[in-house]
């Protein structure tokens, strides 16, 4: 089995919170010491998206986009309370079709 997906799931869990941290220092007006970890979470990002078995960044960078998107509205409703509505679950499986179709979507040989 390969490991993309859970690359994948984990790069969008450690982006969405690194940003939340800073969110929550900004926004929301939490100490700088947020920060600390919203960095180290925001590398662990950038590092799992270099186990995604794919010749390219750049088809591995769009690809995630569909994911970032669904994990983002699962952050909207677990960690921020807000149950994403029927248009927010619509674009969500439209951008995860879309990174299927980029990731394994045949290449010419």
């Amino acid at each position: 089995m390969t490991i993309t997906p859970f690359a994948y799931v984990g790069a969008a869990l450690a982006e969405i919170a690194g940003c939340f941290s800073f969110w929550a220092w900004l926004r929301l007006g939490k100490t700088p010491l947020w920060l600390v970890p919203g960095m180290i979470s925001l590398a662990l990002f950038a590092w799992l998206l270099t186990l995604v078995d794919s010749e390219a960044a750049g088809r591995t960078y769009a690809a995630y986009g569909g994911v970032y998107i669904a994990a983002s509205l699962g952050w909207l409703w677990a960690v921020e309370g807000l149950r994403p509505d029927r248009w927010d679950v619509i674009g969500a499986i439209i951008c995860l079709a879309g990174a299927a179709i980029i990731l394994f979507g045949p290449r010419a040989a």
